[in-house]
């Protein structure tokens, strides 16, 4: 039973609110407070009475077979849940699935994320976007989607033709291969050089431009160039996603989007239609004024920018895949490209433009200040992952110094990685944050090995319970849920049965951040209950059991949102 919901439709019946509207105000009280609270406000407004006797009239009429009392407090409703109705409820739920047959719509949905220039390795930056969009991905899916993980890899372009020249110019034909560098850093140091050489000669920018109409050109030594550097970085790349977990379905080139298709026949019809015009220097605009600043699709001189191919892909992504959403995980700097893209096929008249979402998150600073890939200030993920697994390495050395070589690297590998996918998850993606590699490996507060600890825990008394006790996981499902009395079971028990709330919140915010804090919730109400509770000796076998399933209820839900 989802306790929340069936509040919402008792007090919007006893308050003449909509069931959006209560469901905006319940909020969750401090401890001892109950376990919902409803303020009266907006009540009390509507029917001209003060929010003190609003509270006491509709606390009278609020009852139902799972709540234990009602308590008018000022301006608010105090309710508190009965322990027997929401342990079987909420244990029952967990254990039969039910609390995890979340529908949040069906379709197919196509997730563009990571998306990186090969000019340079991927970075921190990089990183959230990557854990932002196999984390919506795993959301949507677990939740009734049929999703499509997709990278576009932004491998033509003026940025590109920078590291191409740098290395043309200053390069001395150097082959990263055999000299053992990680490809796509050697790709990267290019392009900071480029920028070092532009300071000292600014027609560096023309040339590089030059370059760029070369490629569109087909000319063959700027497109042998091209070929082999893309092909470094792109290698080099999909070493740190193998690294990282990062996993993708589809992989979109963008110089294959210049090619593929008919990108005239686009433009063609936005003129036609007059949501393009040719300006007199020869550039296509899309006009979007007032609403939006009008967009340059292609350059005066011919050449394609990002918009010109991302039209393209666009229209490829919904023709081909017969997609019913798509979503972009891209940072808040590109928020206006995208409306302005979204306004273009609205204004071409394509009936799933209401269907594109922008999955719009903020940036990655270091602690030191903002990262720039051009000046070569920017925390590599690969050195990232090494730093972080060398931290975690020492931390396991602390505790088990016996361990044997390849446990303790799959170990450092396991908490270096969790460490770094929740703390770019737990902020809301909306916001710009603060990376700190030492924050991230804690094994106290809110970080993913201090979950990790408490999953460990929680299967080590399982596994105990079966080797001492002789109580195996199957004797959990034959559990008395209603010998769970102890206040510390019932606030646990609470935050179980809210998980399912914190994936719709997840969804409705395109953000994983309302996941991670229920999940540190979790964790901190279950091991204050191990520290207070003694588990395998309570007063008898059945008690035990209980007890129990309370903990494999715990490991479950946090297994579920790990994932």
């Amino acid at each position: 039973m989802d306790f929340k919901i069936q509040l919402t439709q008792i007090i919007a019946r006893v308050s003449n609110l909509s069931e959006a509207e209560v469901i905006s105000l319940l909020t969750t009280p401090p401890q001892g407070m109950g376990d919902y609270a409803f303020p009266c406000f907006l009540v009390a407004k509507e029917q001209k009475k003060s929010p003190i006797d609003v509270s006491r009239e509709l606390s009278a009429k609020i009852s139902a077979h799972f709540i234990e009392k009602v308590e008018s407090k000022g301006p608010y409703i105090n309710i508190f849940l009965a322990k027997s109705s929401v342990s079987n409820s909420v244990l029952e739920g967990i254990f039969t699935g039910k609390s995890f047959e979340i529908k949040l719509g069906s379709g197919k949905v196509i997730i563009e994320y990571s998306s990186p220039n090969t000019n340079k390795p991927l970075h921190v930056g990089h990183l959230r976007n990557n854990v932002l969009g196999l984390a919506i991905s795993n959301l949507l899916t677990s939740t009734g989607h049929e999703v499509i993980k997709a990278n576009l890899i932004n491998d033509r372009g003026v940025h590109i033709c920078k590291s191409m020249l740098a290395y043309k110019l200053f390069g001395n034909n150097r082959d990263p291969v055999k000299e053992n560098i990680k490809p796509d850093h050697f790709v990267g140091e290019m392009y900071v050089l480029f920028n070092e050489k532009s300071k000292e000669n600014p027609l560096l920018e023309e040339e590089a431009q030059k370059m760029l109409m070369l490629w569109e050109k087909g000319d063959k030594e700027v497109i042998e160039l091209w070929k082999k550097m893309n092909e470094w970085a792109l290698d080099g790349m999909k070493k740190t996603y193998d690294n990282f977990g990062t996993k993708f379905d589809e992989w979109f080139l963008e110089s294959e989007m210049f090619h593929k298709g008919n990108k005239n026949a686009l433009i063609e019809e936005g003129l036609s239609k007059r949501v393009f015009q040719k300006e007199d220097n020869g550039a296509i605009v899309a006009l979007l004024e007032p609403d939006l600043p009008n967009k340059v699709i292609v350059r005066g001189d011919g050449t394609s920018l990002y918009a010109t191919n991302d039209l393209m892909l666009t229209q490829v992504k919904f023709d081909e895949f017969n997609l019913d959403k798509a979503i972009w995980v891209v940072a808040n700097e590109q928020d206006l490209y995208f409306k302005q893209l979204f306004k273009i096929f609205s204004k071409l008249e394509r009936k799933w433009a209401n269907n594109c979402f922008h999955l719009s998150y903020g940036y990655v600073n270091l602690p030191e200040g903002k990262m720039k890939s051009r000046e070569g200030t920017v925390v590599d993920a690969d050195d990232l992952l090494k730093e972080v697994e060398e931290l975690a390495l020492e931390e396991i050395l602390k505790r088990y110094p016996d361990l044997d070589e390849f446990e303790k690297n799959s170990r450092s590998r396991k908490i270096a990685l969790g460490g770094i996918k929740f703390l770019l998850l737990k902020n809301d993606a909306k916001k710009d944050m603060i990376f700190n590699k030492k924050l991230a490996l804690s094994f106290e507060g809110e970080t993913g090995p201090y979950l990790q600890y408490t999953y460990a825990r929680a299967r080590s008394i399982l596994r105990k319970a079966q080797n001492e006790l002789k109580v195996g996981e199957k004797d959990l499902f034959k559990a008395n849920y209603s010998l769970l009395t102890h206040e510390k079971e019932k606030n646990l028990i609470i935050v179980l049965g809210k998980y399912s709330d914190s994936i719709k919140k997840s969804w409705e915010e395109l953000s994983l951040h309302p996941i991670c804090h229920e999940l540190l919730k979790v964790a901190e109400e279950f091991n204050s209950y191990y520290h207070e509770v003694p588990v395998l000796k309570a007063n008898n076998k059945e008690e035990i059991i209980a007890r129990l399933a309370l903990v494999k209820a715990t490991t479950i839900v946090l297994e579920k949102g790990l994932n």
